[in-house]
């Protein structure tokens, strides 16, 4: 196969996120190119400021069209972010006539390779990948939230690809709502019967395609010199990504690594969280100097929960013994 095209979206809220994961990309996937959808006019500005060699920028003004814009006024900004996730495949698809493409959340970090994960479908002769939760069954929420996870989802651009993005593209312009009704939630529960539905569709094998707090904890983790590997009691895979959901950076240097029901060993925090909290103040910083007083990550002031949290002396304890061996004593 020849170059791997990604696409994501994301606001200014996103901007650090998005940006470590292309720096990602740019680390280990070698021959790609990324196409992301700014969706406020701030991350416009930044991504288009910094013209990154392997990066589209697209505005909203390009690329909404008539179907998108009669279902805006009434969807949630997450809930229209996630009816124009297949639509987003599919502008790419349709305006620069590419071989291929994969949907990638912002909050992804590569640590591998990605093309491994395409490889697998390849050798099963299918033209769309998608990859599961493997929640950790004390975490499960598949009946509610769906088996699969809209976070890497690949599409050849044949026939058989476009089949299966159609059928999920209308029925988001449908109905993408975030909420629990008839057997829907969001973009994401329509995926759960594709295996079934299209005989087009492979269902990722490999372990280390979609690592997250809601399924770390079923698995080991060893850091080797330039990889880390993952595994169970039957299988050993490199990790291919982490997705790094409910990360929230606040001032002073506090951080929530994850919603407070998954618990985080402390191997994980170590190889994947406290390295990547640290990328994103790193680029926080970066792109302050070309745009200082905004906040790209998109936190804004902690919760009650947390102010107490804090308070307490929790963090205090985290500051001294964890982040500050990492961080500067305080953000800019």
């Amino acid at each position: 196969m020849s170059r791997l095209n990604f696409c994501t979206l994301f606001d200014s809220n996103y901007l650090s996120r998005g940006l470590v994961m292309y720096d990602s990309l740019v680390e280990y996937a070698e021959d790609f190119h990324l196409y992301v959808f700014a969706f406020n006019g701030l991350a416009l500005s930044v991504l288009k400021g910094l013209d990154l060699p392997q990066m589209t920028v697209i505005s909203l003004e390009e690329f909404e069209d008539p179907e998108l814009l009669a279902v805006k006024p009434e969807r949630s900004r997450a809930e229209y972010c996630w009816t124009c996730t297949s639509s987003s495949i599919h502008y790419v698809l349709e305006k620069y006539q590419v071989e291929n493409c994969t949907y990638l959340d912002a909050d992804l970090v590569f640590y591998a390779n990605p093309r491994v994960l395409i490889d697998e479908m390849e050798a099963s002769g299918k033209s769309v990948l998608i990859t599961s939760h493997r929640y950790t069954r004390r975490y499960d929420q598949s009946l509610l939230r769906g088996k699969y996870c809209v976070q890497f989802m690949f599409f050849k651009n044949n026939r058989e690809g476009r089949e299966v993005l159609e059928w999920w593209r209308n029925r988001c312009l449908e109905w993408c709502y975030a909420r629990v009704e008839d057997g829907k939630f969001g973009d994401q529960k329509y995926l759960d019967d594709w295996t079934t539905r299209f005989p087009s569709v492979h269902e990722l094998k490999h372990l280390g395609g979609g690592i997250a707090p809601w399924n770390c904890q079923q698995f080991s983790f060893e850091k080797r010199e330039d990889h880390i590997l993952v595994s169970n009691e039957k299988n050993k895979d490199k990790v291919v990504f982490f997705h790094f959901h409910g990360v929230k950076i606040y001032p002073e240097m506090r951080a929530i690594l994850a919603p407070r029901s998954y618990e985080l060993s402390g191997i994980v925090k170590s190889l994947f969280y406290y390295p990547y909290l640290k990328k994103l103040v790193d680029k926080g910083r970066e792109i302050a100097t070309q745009f200082p007083n905004q906040d790209f990550h998109g936190t804004g002031e902690l919760s009650d929960y947390w102010k107490e949290f804090f308070l307490v002396g929790h963090y205090s304890w985290i500051k001294r013994n964890i982040l500050g061996r990492i961080f500067p004593p305080k953000l800019p």
